[in-house]
């Protein structure tokens, strides 16, 4: 990237107010032969205006020196080549010190004015000396003539340092401003990027939130299935071989589904799809949280692929393995039933999902309530059990738990604008509602 406007500041590398040495050299070779110019033109001055010829020359050699000083005081530069126009001194200094006039950042009305008096003075000293000259030489060629050729003298002397230096000016403010331009468009440019960037790290963060989720969604219910009809099938291995029996073949059920939906997920990671060769390369995480929505939507266990999730007519079979494990659950529905969108059924079956599998690890062989109400824009959830019995066969699964559950229908139902509460209840159980908006 290319360095900041503060980086633009060229270095302070020359003595006293020169910027770089460079310029310094310049300005003083220009300043030596400007008064190398002066003091010979000193001489006749002295022999004109009756002085000694060593004043004059000292006074061509201050005069000259002057343009030392070009870049600091132009306008004192300019002055001084006014006030010795008439001792016929300083055209060095006069035609450098406009131009510098020109190109440096003063107000125009003073550039024109010094300019207006500097052609002025040329053309007086021009046409006076010329007439002077041919009177001396017995040459008589006309007013015209004189006025004519001291105009163009003094154009000549005024008005090409004077253009050169508003154009190299003018252009130098161009280079300055464009350079800002770009120096405030790359610090724009890179805190777009900083920008940029966070939201990509935000992004990564609620896609990890995301598939965490949905992988929760999918494994715990069924895992928590698993570990309480292994704890039942414990209790009752040998008093009722049959009863182990179907609880066995219902553990190798669920443990094959949730193997091969966790399989589905893991696969994204490995290959970008079906038939194509396994490579190395970073898979998107947005691509493993579809794959997760996607084996998510099988928790009900029917093992057919649905893209759209779970929805609200498989909540009777959810409900039907809770009871297979021993959890007994009443259900009652309130308003007539209809098609909600996509998103709003799986939310809702997730919330009464992740409910009934933490019954099922904090308060097994509890009793428990899921009521369901259709209203007119919104619909409601709720999923409540009773104290657990002090002791019980499924009880002792002992299931873990990783403090994630609330949380994550909390993230759901806020996502779609709805309201979540849980808590304990009066009588030592717990309840979990939710409300989410119909459309």
């Amino acid at each position: 990237m290319t360095t900041t406007g503060e980086d633009h500041v060229p270095a302070r590398g020359g003595p006293w107010w020169w910027d770089r040495r460079r310029g310094a050299v310049l300005d003083v070779s220009l300043g030596a032969v400007s008064a190398l110019e002066c003091a010979a033109e000193g001489i006749p001055f002295a022999r004109d205006a009756g002085i000694p010829t060593a004043m004059g020359v000292l006074f061509g050699l201050l005069a000259g020196s002057v343009l030392v000083v070009r870049r600091k005081w132009p306008i004192t530069v300019v002055l001084v080549a006014l006030a010795i126009t008439p001792a016929e001194m300083g055209f060095l200094l006069g035609v450098v010190g406009l131009y510098t006039l020109a190109a440096c950042e003063l107000p125009r009305r003073i550039i024109g004015a010094l300019a207006g008096m500097s052609f002025l003075g040329t053309l007086i000293v021009t046409f006076v000396r010329l007439r002077q000259d041919m009177g001396q030489d017995g040459v008589d060629l006309g007013e015209w003539f004189f006025a004519f050729a001291a105009i163009g003298s003094s154009l000549g002397l005024t008005a090409p340092p004077l253009l050169l230096g508003l154009y190299v000016g003018q252009r130098r403010r161009l280079m300055e401003s464009l350079r800002e331009r770009a120096d405030s468009l790359e610090r724009e440019l890179q805190l777009l990027a900083e920008r940029a960037e966070e939201r990509a790290e935000w992004a990564r963060g609620e896609e990890r939130t995301r598939i965490a989720r949905e992988m929760h969604d999918v494994v715990a219910h069924r895992v928590s299935l698993m570990v309480v009809h292994a704890a039942a099938l414990q209790a009752v291995a040998r008093k009722d071989p049959e009863k182990a029996v179907k609880n066995a073949a219902l553990v190798g059920d669920m443990g094959r589904q949730a193997l091969t939906e966790l399989r589905e997920m893991l696969g994204v990671l490995r290959s970008g799809g079906e038939g194509a060769r396994v490579e190395r390369a970073a898979v998107p995480l947005a691509a493993v949280g579809v794959a997760a929505a996607a084996a998510a939507s099988r928790a009900a266990g029917d093992g057919e692929s649905s893209s759209e999730g779970p929805s609200l007519s498989e909540l009777d079979e959810l409900i039907g393995q809770s009871e297979a494990a021993g959890m007994v659950v009443a259900l009652s529905v309130e308003g007539e039933g209809r098609a909600y969108a996509a998103e709003v059924e799986s939310t809702a079956f997730r919330v009464v999902q992740e409910a009934l599998t933490n019954v099922h690890k904090h308060a097994a062989g509890a009793k428990t309530y899921v009521r369901l109400a259709h209203r007119v824009s919104e619909i409601a959830m709720q999923v409540e059990n009773e104290p657990p019995p002090v002791a019980s066969a499924a009880s002792s699964a002992r299931l873990p738990s990783g403090g994630n559950g609330l949380v994550g229908m909390k993230e759901r139902v806020a996502a779609l604008g709805g309201v979540f509460v849980s808590g304990p209840t009066d009588a030592g159980g717990f309840r979990v509602s939710a409300v989410i908006p119909a459309s």
